[in-house]
């Protein structure tokens, strides 16, 4: 099983996290599984950027972006170049490091 760190953020994990989490699990539900309220406003369907984050290491061991999620991540807050949605990335066979950026944008409900 992967192990996810996760970098102290300043609502949601203060103190930063370590989770494991099984293969092929999407990085949204295992970090809601295990009490990191990251904000899924789509409810993990790739239609906002809430659930952005930065994978800090590990990148190469997810599965690939999609175009759509590319599409919506142009839009995403703090944007990177590691930065995914969590609800589209399937966690692989080796452990990974994220960052949640300090601040998230609805584009549903703030008319973006």
């Amino acid at each position: 099983m992967p192990t996810i760190t996760i970098l102290p953020h300043p609502q949601l994990c203060p103190s930063g996290a370590v989770i494991e989490a099984e293969e092929g699990k999407s990085l949204c539900e295992a970090m809601v599984e295990h009490a990191v309220e990251i904000e899924h406003a789509c409810e993990m369907s790739c239609a906002c950027t809430t659930c952005h984050v930065v994978i800090r290491a590990g990148l190469a061991s997810l599965n690939a972006s999609t175009e759509e999620e590319e599409d919506l991540l142009d839009a995403a807050w703090g944007l990177e170049v590691n930065s995914r949605l969590s609800c589209q990335v399937k966690l692989g066979k080796q452990d990974i490091t994220i960052e949640i950026p300090k601040y998230t944008i609805n584009h549903a409900r703030e008319n973006h």
